[in-house]
């Protein structure tokens, strides 16, 4: 298979990305949908072609293998797959200045606009519209020299305060987010905000945290190779106590725990520092998991012992200051249930609650957070 092929443009030729990108592209399509299985199986003794794809991909830098010898994609094939994420789910036009989130406070910051205004204490003096404060002076004093400047004169550009943000993005991981593409549609909004704040915030964090019957944080790439949890308890009534200090063998982890998803980013948020923080939830199911103490609870059908320790999480969440924003994936049948449990977290934080399909969820997401977040009162 040939690395490289040259032949002159005569601006007819349709551009085509290298050929390692390309392959690279489709793999990262089905980890996307499969996660890390698909690695291992192109890791096993293949046919020729196989064996040159890979070996391609090693060489450009799109693969690597970890400690362990297994194969999982370079930083440069990670940000690959969040820029291509972000182009395909939100077709985002290139953005103006790059930084922050604005808010509607002036004062001290970032951006200058045209307007102006008189100097006050404390205004850097980078800031200073120096032709205006010299005219101030001269029709104050007259013509001729010199120029004696008084602080009156002093007028300076108006700027945009812009307030940094920190995200947390929950994706529930649960056994049914496996149906209908609803977990690949939540990684790749997920990744793709990655890829937005990266380029377009670079002030801002984003983190993820997947949630089941515990709950975990993520990075980018063991979100990308991540899969819901199998459901591994057949049974249409469940109810179990799990010492966490002692537990046993085999603990179901296909459950939905989303208090212990808004312990971990509250506890991200909090030791972030930022000053505008959010939440934003994926989730396709009610919580039929929590913590009490050391103790896990796996409930099922949804109780209401569990809404109640879910919503208490949600509670401590509102008191530190962090926004909730939920988007309930309902492509099979609506959950009326669910329904009920997102419009009371959506009351009790006074954030967004949406349902929506698994195709509509990244622009939702996309509009909920660009506009998530607290507005800083001008003081």
């Amino acid at each position: 298979m040939p690395r490289f092929c040259y032949s002159e443009w005569d601006g007819s030729q349709q551009f085509e990305g290298l050929e390692a990108e390309r392959l690279y592209d489709t793999l990262s399509d089905f980890m996307l949908e499969y996660g890390e299985q698909v690695l291992r199986q192109i890791d096993e003794p293949q046919d020729d072609d196989l064996s040159e794809m890979l070996r391609l991909l090693l060489d450009e830098g799109l693969l690597e293998r970890d400690e362990q010898g297994r194969l999982v994609p370079t930083p440069k094939g990670l940000k690959r797959t969040e820029r291509r994420a972000l182009e395909q789910l939100f077709q985002q036009a290139q953005r103006g200045a790059a930084g922050q989130h604005a808010t509607d406070l002036r004062g001290p910051g970032e951006v200058l606009h045209d307007e102006t205004r008189p100097y006050r204490y404390g205004d850097p003096l980078a800031n200073l519209n120096l032709s205006e404060t010299i005219r101030n002076a001269v029709l104050r004093q007259g013509t001729g020299t010199p120029i004696r400047l008084h602080p009156d004169d002093f007028v300076v550009y108006d700027t945009e305060y812009r307030a940094r943000s920190a995200t947390v993005v929950l994706v529930d991981m649960s056994g049914s987010m496996g149906r209908f593409g609803k977990f690949f549609h939540a990684k790749k909004v997920a990744l793709a905000l990655q890829a937005l704040v990266r380029a377009a915030y670079p002030g801002d964090t984003i983190e993820f945290v997947g949630f089941y019957s515990y709950a975990t944080r993520l990075g980018p790439r063991e979100l990308l190779l991540a899969t819901p949890k199998p459901v591994s308890l057949w049974t249409d009534r469940v109810f179990l106590r799990i010492d966490l200090d002692r537990p046993p063998g085999f603990v179901p982890e296909h459950f939905t725990n989303i208090q212990a998803g808004l312990r971990i980013a509250r506890g991200l948020l909090r030791r972030s520092g930022a000053q505008n923080r959010q939440v934003i939830l994926i989730t396709d199911g009610e919580p039929t998991a929590h913590l009490e103490g050391r103790d896990l609870l796996l409930i099922y059908p949804p109780s209401r012992r569990t809404l109640q320790h879910t919503l208490a999480e949600a509670r401590r969440c509102v008191a530190e200051g962090i926004k909730i924003s939920t988007f309930a994936l309902v492509d099979d049948y609506l959950y009326f249930e669910l329904a009920n449990f997102v419009r009371q977290l959506a009351q009790l934080t006074r954030g967004v609650a949406v349902h929506c399909s698994a195709r509509e969820l990244g622009r939702l997401v996309l509009e909920s957070f660009e506009r998530g977040r607290y507005r800083r009162r001008a003081l």
